[in-house]
C-alpha cells in the first residue's frame, strides 16, 4: 500500500475539518450544556445533520452503499482518516450519520436483511431517522467467550420468543433508538458451538423488553447509554430473524472488522488532540524556573506519544487496506484481515490510555476535571480494553495465527543456528 494519502483523500480531509471547525465545533459547549440539563439530543443536532447531508457528508462508512441509498460510498481506507477527524470531538459522528453502533448495524442489515427488513429498518437508519443498538454481552456469563451467551430464542409457531439479560448495550438510551439487534442462543446443543446462536431484530418498544438502567463507565454516564436490558417472553415474528439461523457468529465477524477500524481511527484522533493539548500546556506552564517544555522527561513523553500515534495509525491503515483487498475473497480466505483487526483493537486501546495519561500528568489537577476532554478520553480508552472483547482475547487470536504459521514452516529457522549439524537434528532444537 501507499503510505501517503492520495490528493483526493487529503482534500476530502481538509474539507471535513473545515466543516467541523466552522459548523460543529462552535456547538461543543452547547452540546455539553444541553446534555447536563437532560436535553438529548440537543435541539440543534437535527439542523447540523441536515447541513452535513446537504454538503455530502453523510453515510461515509459503507463501501457497499448502493447508488439508490443516501450517502457517499468510500472504501475502509478512504473513510479511516475521516473517522480520525471525527474522533477528536466524540459527539461529532452523529452529525454525519456515522455513529457506532449504527454503522455496524447498518452494515449487518446491508449484508443480510430481507427486502422487508431493509425497508423497515435499514432505510430509516440510512436516512438518519432512527438509531439502533446491538445487544450481545451478558452479566451472568463470561462474554469474552461468546459461546457462553445464554439469552434464549425459541420458535413458537410463527413467532420467535426471547428470554435473557444483556448489558452494556451501547446506544439503547438514545431517544431515537428504535431497534435492537440481539444475539441469542438458538441452535441444537449437539451442533457446533459456533453454530448455536442467531440474531433477532427486536423493536425497543416490544412488550417484555425492559431497559433496566444506563450503566456508568467509571462514573461517566453516556447520554446514549450503555444499558442493561431484560427480555422476558419477548415475542417477535419469525420474519425478524436476521440472516440464517445459527449464523450469528459468522455474521458478527462481518460486522466487527470495519467497526473496529472506525473505533481505532477515532481513538487516534483523540490521541492527536491529547498530544496537541499536552504540547500547548508545556509551552505556557512555568514551574521551578522554566517551562514544562524544557524538562527532558516531558520532552520524552511528547516524543514517545508522537511515535506511538504514528505507529498505531500505520497499523490501522494497513488493516483497512487489507480489509478492502480481501473483501472480494471467499470468507474462508480472510483470516489475515481478522488478525489485523484483532491487533489494532489492542494497540489503539493501549495507545489511548498511555498518551492521554501523559497529557493528564502535564495538566495536573485540571486533567482530572471535565474542563478538558482528557478525563473522558482516558476513561473511554481504559473501557475499550474490555469492551468489544478484552485485550487478552485479541492477543490470543494474534498468537494463534503466529503459531499456525510457525507450524507450517517448522525447521525454516534451522539455518540460522550455528550449532553442529548432529545437534540441529535433535527435535528440541528444531
Amino acid at each position: 500500500m501507499n503510505f501517503d494519502y492520495s490528493a483526493q483523500t487529503q482534500a476530502r480531509c481538509q474539507r471535513l475539518q473545515d466543516f467541523i471547525d466552522r459548523y460543529v465545533l462552535p456547538y461543543n459547549s452547547a452540546w455539553h450544556r444541553s446534555v447536563a440539563e437532560g436535553v438529548f439530543p440537543p435541539p440543534f443536532m437535527g439542523d447540523l445533520k441536515a447541513l452535513a447531508r446537504s454538503e455530502g457528508w453523510w453515510n461515509l462508512f459503507l463501501p457497499t452503499l448502493h447508488d439508490d441509498e443516501p450517502g457517499t460510498r468510500l472504501s475502509n481506507l478512504d473513510y479511516a482518516p475521516l473517522a480520525e477527524i471525527m474522533g477528536r470531538l466524540p459527539w461529532a459522528s452523529e452529525v454525519f450519520n456515522c455513529s457506532a453502533p449504527d454503522t455496524g448495524n447498518m452494515e449487518l442489515l446491508h449484508l443480510f436483511a430481507t427486502p422487508e427488513q431493509n425497508q423497515r429498518w435499514l432505510r430509516p437508519l440510512l436516512e438518519g431517522e432512527i438509531r439502533s443498538a446491538f445487544a450481545m454481552s451478558e452479566p451472568d456469563v463470561a462474554s469474552s467467550d461468546p459461546t457462553n451467551l445464554q439469552t434464549l430464542m425459541r420458535l413458537d409457531g410463527d413467532e420467535l420468543v426471547l428470554n435473557g439479560r444483556k448489558w452494556f448495550v451501547t446506544g439503547a438510551a438514545h431517544p431515537n433508538c428504535k431497534l435492537l439487534i440481539v444475539m441469542c442462543r438458538s441452535g441444537d446443543e449437539d451442533s457446533d458451538k459456533h453454530a448455536r446462536h442467531s440474531m433477532a431484530l427486536v423493536p425497543l418498544d416490544t412488550p417484555g423488553v425492559t431497559l433496566v438502567r444506563n450503566i456508568p463507565i467509571m462514573q461517566h454516564h453516556s447520554p446514549e447509554g450503555h444499558c442493561e436490558i431484560v427480555f422476558s417472553n419477548v415475542h417477535v415474528p419469525t420474519t425478524n430473524l436476521l440472516g440464517p439461523q445459527g449464523a450469528g457468529f459468522a455474521m458478527a465477524q462481518a460486522r466487527l472488522g470495519p467497526g473496529r477500524i472506525h473505533h481505532c481511527m477515532r481513538t487516534i484522533g483523540q490521541c492527536e488532540l491529547a498530544l496537541a493539548l499536552m504540547c500547548e500546556r508545556t509551552l505556557e506552564r512555568h514551574v521551578f524556573g522554566k517551562y514544562l517544555a524544557d524538562f527532558a522527561n516531558v520532552q520524552e513523553w511528547i516524543a514517545e506519544s508522537r511515535l506511538e500515534i504514528d505507529q498505531a495509525r500505520l497499523l490501522v491503515l494497513r488493516a483497512a487496506w487489507r480489509l478492502d483487498q480481501q473483501a472480494l475473497l471467499p470468507a474462508q480466505n480472510r483470516s489475515q484481515s481478522r488478525v489485523d483487526v484483532a491487533a489494532i483493537k489492542v494497540v489503539a486501546a493501549r495507545l489511548q490510555t498511555r498518551v492521554v495519561n501523559r497529557a493528564i500528568q502535564v495538566f495536573g489537577a485540571m486533567g482530572l476535571s471535565s474542563d478538558t476532554p482528557l478525563a473522558y478520553f482516558w476513561t473511554w480508552g481504559r473501557a475499550v480494553q474490555l469492551l468489544d472483547g478484552p485485550d487478552e482475547v485479541h492477543l490470543r487470536s494474534v498468537a494463534r495465527h503466529e503459531l499456525a504459521q510457525a507450524r507450517m514452516n517448522r525447521s525454516a529457522t534451522a539455518a540460522y543456528f550455528t550449532l553442529p549439524e548432529q545437534l540441529l537434528a535433535e527435535p528440541h532444537i528444531r
